[in-house]
């Protein structure tokens, strides 16, 4: 087999050459080198439903033929990204090493399109649309052709103004920012990723604009269809000034920002000032044409009644994204990305791109502990990876190309959190579990920030570096500090302890750092199938289920419940069928020890509290 691995690559990359598929760079490489670096074994980590989804969606392939095996296509990705290096065999050896073990998958779209001609490696990307209908369409069509090349879509749509508006051009009356995202819906189901993978989109808008309560009801499966968006995601980005009005039962004023265009690039305590401002306006007749008073936490249920009739819209959070943000002296964040795991600032000129990656968590757990040496050796490479994503990545806008390039941020992440805490015995319901939480992604984002200065000393900082909190010396975790002191104490409760010695990070970043942002935990919902292990940081969904993507109807079985049954004699015939019933959970099974019970508590059994506990750390 390792012959054949051999033998194959270079005919791969003629083949992928000769169709119009691979960069004809890639032939230029020493193949020969790098097929005896692949090894073949690597191929038994597979489980079905992974190889079954490279095969499917992955695979580069020609009128249905795949002509890819699973070693060569970690091996395109790899010399895909080594491409602009100057010892570019060693680090493509380097980067397959990282992948094909699963101690570290790309995102999607950069496994989807590293080494081909168009290499579009970025997962997602954030918009602000502007105030006229000229730069809405602009953006409707950045929109798809961003999707086209698989990245997913974060748009920014408080800008626009609100139903019953004055338009000056037409001396009529707008329609509001539903219209327009009915268009967006439907771009997005159009255009499908190459039919990779469906087009995905999330809409934001702020929580003072006046058409926020029937953008509240877009998911809802009654009303005018018309007025509906059952295809697409969407937020409500909250700033601090509405849950405290909720926390008081106060009133809450609802704008249009046509009127009060300030509102959306303030925070804070700016923020609060001008919005007070602009509602003691309302008591002068004529000065602001078009409000709305409310109470504040009529609107509050009605966010969190649609959130559980729907699933949308999500709580996301204006003010502590802003003033913990590395770059405020560039720019305001508007909204995060599609899977809200980014908060990168954004305007008219500028798209901002997040370039993700995610380290296989579990892979680093060596007898029972984490294995921070082994950490340390995967976080600098794939630090690497991510930074090299943004010089080769091909950009369908220029507006993209002109925000990675000044600000390069990446987005490193975990997987497999739950199947960590099962390689150490510990119930994700439980005080160990949170402190795990805490040591390992501080242990993540102390090597990162550290990969990254590496980066700058190699290759120099990043454009908009001075300035920035990280030039200050300021790092994500003293951030904390600032929205205690814009906020108040009162609304913080937050263990802001250190395990490892920051004072040496804090003097290096601010000397230089690569990248404006480094870390982003994403949902990881492919690339976990791939390495076969649990989503992101989430808790098992169910010990025993189908999965349904499209790829097909795939069983799904907890194979750490199953190794900890046969260890106690009760995995049999009995077992699985009590399993079945129980959809999967252990709780009702009376044969089942109470420790494994624990353990194995599904994402609907576990507490709340410690699912939100451990994200805080």
């Amino acid at each position: 087999m390792a012959d054949l691995y051999a033998k194959a690559l270079p005919a791969y990359v003629a083949t992928g050459i000769k169709f119009e598929l691979l960069n004809p760079v890639l032939a230029e490489f020493d193949l020969e080198k790098l097929g005896k670096a692949i090894n073949h074994e690597r191929d038994q980590q597979f489980t079905y439903l992974g190889l079954q989804t490279l095969y499917d969606r992955y695979f580069i392939h020609k009128d249905g033929v795949r002509f890819e095996l699973p070693q060569i296509f970690f091996m395109r990705v790899a010399m895909g990204l080594a491409i602009e290096e100057k010892a570019r065999e060693d680090r493509a050896i380097e980067f397959y090493n990282l992948l094909s073990s699963f101690d570290y998958m790309s995102s999607t779209p950069t496994l989807f399109n590293a080494g081909t001609l168009r290499p579009q490696l970025s997962s997602c990307y954030l918009t602000t649309v502007p105030d006229d209908l000229s730069g809405i369409y602009h953006a409707i069509h950045d929109n798809a052709m961003l999707s086209k090349f698989a990245g997913g879509l974060g748009n920014d749509w408080t800008p626009v103004r609100a139903l019953g508006s004055y338009i000056k051009g037409t001396n009529g009356k707008s329609q509001g920012v539903v219209p327009f995202l009915k268009v967006v819906n439907d771009t997005a189901v159009a255009v499908n990723q190459g039919g990779k993978r469906k087009g995905a989109v999330c809409a934001y808008l702020e929580t003072w604009h006046m058409d926020i309560e029937e953008f509240i009801e877009l998911r809802k499966n009654t009303g005018d269809d018309r007025r509906r968006t059952h295809d697409m995601n969407t937020a409500n980005w909250i700033p601090d000034l509405f849950m405290k009005r909720v926390f008081d039962d106060g009133p809450w004023t609802l704008f249009s920002p046509s009127e009060v265009p300030d509102l959306h690039d303030l925070t804070g305590k700016a923020f609060q000032e001008r919005y007070e401002y602009y509602e003691a306006l309302t008591e002068y007749p004529g000065k602001i044409k078009l409000f709305k008073t409310i109470q504040a936490k009529d609107l509050w249920r009605k966010m969190l009644s649609m959130l559980f009739e729907t699933g949308h819209p999500w709580l996301t959070f204006k003010d502590p994204c802003n003033l913990r943000s590395p770059q405020q002296h560039v720019g305001v964040v508007h909204s995060s990305n599609l899977c809200t795991e980014i908060t990168l600032n954004t305007n008219k000129d500028e798209i901002a791109v997040c370039n993700l990656g995610s380290i296989n968590l579990p892979n680093h757990i060596v007898n029972g502990k984490l294995d921070t040496d082994k950490l340390k050796r995967t976080v600098d490479v794939a630090v690497r990876m991510l930074d090299n994503v943004i010089d080769i990545n091909y950009y369908s806008v220029p507006q993209a190309k002109n925000s990675n390039l000044r600000h390069r941020p990446v987005g490193l992440g975990i997987m497999g959190f739950q199947d960590a805490l099962y390689l150490q015995h510990i119930p994700y319901g439980s005080d160990a579990a949170v402190q795990f939480a805490d040591t390992s992604m501080e242990a993540v984002s102390y090597y990162a920030i550290q990969a990254s200065c590496d980066l700058a000393d190699e290759r120099g900082a990043y454009e908009t570096f001075q300035g920035s909190l990280w030039s200050k010396g300021i790092l994500p975790l003293d951030s904390q500090q600032i929205l205690i002191e814009q906020r108040g104490e009162k609304y913080i409760d937050v263990d802001l302890k250190e395990t490892l010695d920051w004072a040496p990070v804090r003097a290096r970043v601010q000397k230089g750092i690569r990248n404006s942002n480094i870390m982003a935990i994403a949902p990881t919902a492919t690339i976990a199938n791939i390495t076969g292990v649990s989503q992101s940081i989430e808790p098992t969904y169910q010990n025993l289920y189908v999965k349904s993507n499209l790829s097909g109807e795939f069983t799904v079985i907890n194979p750490y419940l199953v190794r900890d049954l046969k260890a106690r004699d009760l995995w049999d015939s009995v077992m699985i069928n009590d399993l079945k019933y129980y959809d999967g959970s252990v709780q009702q099974i009376e044969r089942i020890p109470q420790e494994l019970k624990e353990l194995y508590a599904t994402a609907f059994e576990v507490d709340t509290k410690w699912i939100v506990d451990a994200a805080s750390r």
